[in-house]
């Protein structure tokens, strides 16, 4: 199937954004020639620049995955993409919702601000919806029913036609429906205010004809295929916040931390001439020993730096086609998909090795990898290995409790005093302040009063 170019893509998606403003009655269009994904993937970034809520219905789940993973990285976190069965649309809910609470404490994303911002915007107005969609979330997401209107907290939500009834009903600026014009039902139109509908004779029949999962197996390799691109999401989520704290934490130590246990020794000092001169002192001899504890771990955590890698220097500053190349080998080689513990060993490896060069920006590495997964794949498939011992239930459960993990992880980074610090910096960097030179201006200030009162003590 042929892809439009970018260009194009774009052209059609503002033409067509363009025509939805302006209508008062259903469009009806044919579909863009060719695979119909790069098009709606430049319409829901285009509907987001103009602050439009958006609606795209897809005749069944067979476009889901290459469209989510065809938008823009830096919108991914504002679509909601739900799949069709059951069993799958909660464990999209839940991923997504994991995905954008990080994004939120990552600061968003500043190539796209305002849209962030217009996002934060919508958290506070659902504040309630929202408490109640990350206390499901935090729940495990399974076996329970999520919020009523979960959907508001999304700008664009993307789901076959026959979910579309599940959603809350309010109205979205716009709606376009991939299929034909006798799936225009009156409870469809009510959810857009303008609607495109894009007729093609090659969908026109697949509405409905979504998996059957009846059969127990297929229902598992179906939501293990979820999981996988979930999961391909969520790994690109975390490393991409742990380089970032790495890099951050160099640049804390480097600027901050040399010259707080400078400060933080010189008080020691202080501290123990002023016991040492006041013996009886409970409150100076207390003192003393509060500012040599302070200043011993400040020591030992600027030491840690000084042993880290120093590999670790590079700036982080991964292109948008680096994280879409870590992101499709993370949903390739995952090391929860091996067949056997042999497998696991080498797809572990190289996760090891993909994480380390997303690290380094190194791109050449992450396609050396993609091409001994693709040997390895070969290997394999040309002589078939027998039957796993697990099941695929087993591999389900297993990314499940990655994908938890992940979370666990992440909330864990974000707790920390340094990622608030990090977050603060970010947000100081925006009305054009540098929030550590503020710190180091700051301590140098206090190193000097401090050598200043040192002297005094010791000169009496």
């Amino acid at each position: 199937m042929s892809k439009p170019s970018q260009t194009e893509a774009k052209a059609t998606a503002a033409a067509w954004l363009a025509r939805l403003r302006e209508a008062n009655e259903p469009i009806y269009e044919g579909a863009p020639e060719g695979d119909p994904v790069p098009v709606l993937a430049e319409l829901v970034s285009a509907a987001i620049a103009a602050d439009q809520t958006l609606l795209v219905a897809v005749p069944d789940d067979d476009l889901l995955p290459a469209l989510s993973n065809a938008i823009d990285l830096a919108l991914r976190p504002l679509c909601l993409v739900l799949p069709q069965p059951d069993f799958a649309a909660p464990i999209a809910l839940r991923a997504t919702l994991s995905l954008l609470k990080s994004r939120l404490m990552r600061g968003g994303e500043s190539s796209c601000a305002v849209a962030w911002l217009t996002q934060r915007q919508r958290i506070e107005t659902h504040a309630a919806l929202w408490a109640a969609a990350l206390s499901w979330c935090n729940s495990g997401g399974r076996g329970s029913t999520w919020p009523a209107q979960v959907d508001e907290l999304f700008p664009v939500c993307i789901l076959p036609i026959a979910q579309v009834e599940m959603l809350s009903g309010t109205q979205r600026d716009a709606m376009v429906i991939l299929g034909s014009e006798r799936i225009l039902l009156p409870s469809l139109l009510r959810q857009g205010r303008h609607v495109l509908l894009l007729r093609d004779k090659a969908f026109a029949a697949a509405t409905g004809n979504a998996l059957s999962l009846g059969n127990e197996e297929v229902r598992l390799f179906a939501e293990l295929e979820l999981l996988t691109q979930q999961l391909g999401e969520m790994e690109l989520e975390f490393a991409t916040a742990q380089a970032e704290m790495a890099d951050f934490t160099r640049l804390y130590f480097e600027r901050v931390g040399g010259r707080m246990t400078e400060c933080d020794q010189l008080q020691a000092r202080i501290a123990r001439i002023l016991a040492t001169k006041r013996p009886a002192d409970v409150s100076a001899q207390h003192m003393e020993q509060e500012a040599r504890t302070k200043a011993e771990r400040s020591q030992r955590e600027n030491a840690r730096f000084v042993e880290l890698d120093r590999e670790s220097e590079i700036p982080f500053t991964p292109s948008v086609h680096l994280k879409r190349l870590f992101r499709h080998l993370a949903q390739k080689i995952h090391p929860d998909r091996a067949e056997d513990e042999a497998d696991r060993v080498w797809r572990t490896e190289l996760m090891s090795e993909a994480n380390r060069a997303y690290r380094d920006g190194d791109e050449m590495v992450l396609r050396e990898i993609l091409a001994q997964w693709q040997e390895g794949l070969t290997i394999t498939t040309s002589h078939p290995r027998r039957q796993p011992a697990h099941s695929l239930a087993d591999h389900v459960v297993k990314m499940q409790l990655r994908l938890t993990e992940i979370e666990t992880e992440l909330n864990r980074l974000f707790a920390s005093h340094l990622y608030e610090l990090f977050v603060a910096a970010k947000l100081a960097k925006e009305w054009g302040r540098d929030l550590l030179q503020e710190m180091a201006d700051k301590l140098d200030s206090q190193i000097a009063a401090a050598n200043q009162h040192l002297k005094q003590l010791e000169a009496n």
